[in-house]
């Protein structure tokens, strides 16, 4: 007599967990930091796919680095104007198989306007150009929600055709059901986003919640799903 066969749900959580065991054993092995690129004449030659950060100013977007690639310091937090300027560049893998993107901060009320628009004709340029560009990621600061310059950022996706996923980041930092508030909200207004994935990812760098996921996704979206087959 044969035991119960598992449901869907269940084959599902276990390829998930899979996913997730393979994206990590691909996360755990060689980091390292290439490049800062300050402008596009410095970006490495493209030759395997690359996933984009971007967000607001303290939006965690280091803190969410350091997660995924299991390293406290592999992306340091800027203390110089410099440094955030540019376009970061971490690779993944040996032999290298993504490109992690740290791309410059955005929202800082005393940035002078001809920083600021440095800064957007780099990112607009690297976005609309950029053919390994596999996917981006828009972090927002859960305490907060969307703000305008997160829109103008989700625009500006959506005008260079660049599919992105929305992250919720420092999560662990309010209550549930200001949480999921803010998460509805969020989700409600992507939805009107033509380049926007549906589903957000909730995430807290500082608790672990969400990353194993989050990991997987972007391994799916560089590498696409066979690679988890392989």
């Amino acid at each position: 007599m044969t035991g119960q066969q598992p449901s869907d749900a269940e084959l599902e959580e276990r390829a998930q967990q899979h996913r997730e065991k393979q994206a990590a054993r691909l996360f755990s092995g060689r980091v390292d930091f290439l490049l800062s690129a300050p402008q596009l004449k410095f970006l490495p030659e493209p030759i395997v796919p690359e996933i984009a950060f971007c967000g607001r100013s303290n939006v965690g977007k280091s803190s969410l680095l350091n997660a995924l690639t299991m390293r406290k310091s592999i992306a340091r937090a800027s203390v110089t104007p410099g440094r955030t300027q540019e376009l970061n560049f971490f690779e993944i893998g040996e032999p290298v198989q993504i490109r992690l993107v740290d791309m410059p901060g955005y929202g800082f009320a005393k940035a002078p306007v001809s920083v600021v628009d440095k800064w957007k004709k780099l990112v607009r340029s690297y976005l609309r150009g950029r053919q390994v560009l596999a996917r981006n990621l828009v972090l927002v600061d859960s305490r907060h929600g969307l703000k305008d310059v997160d829109r103008e950022m989700m625009k500006m996706l959506d005008e260079a055709a660049v599919g992105y996923r929305i992250v919720l980041t420092k999560t662990d930092k309010i209550k549930a059901s200001h949480l999921e508030r803010v998460a509805g909200e969020v989700a409600e207004e992507a939805r009107k986003h033509p380049a926007a994935y549906p589903e957000l990812h909730l995430t807290s760098a500082e608790k672990g919640m969400g990353i194993d996921a989050l990991r997987a996704a972007l391994v799916a979206d560089a590498l696409g799903e066979g690679w988890f087959a392989e």
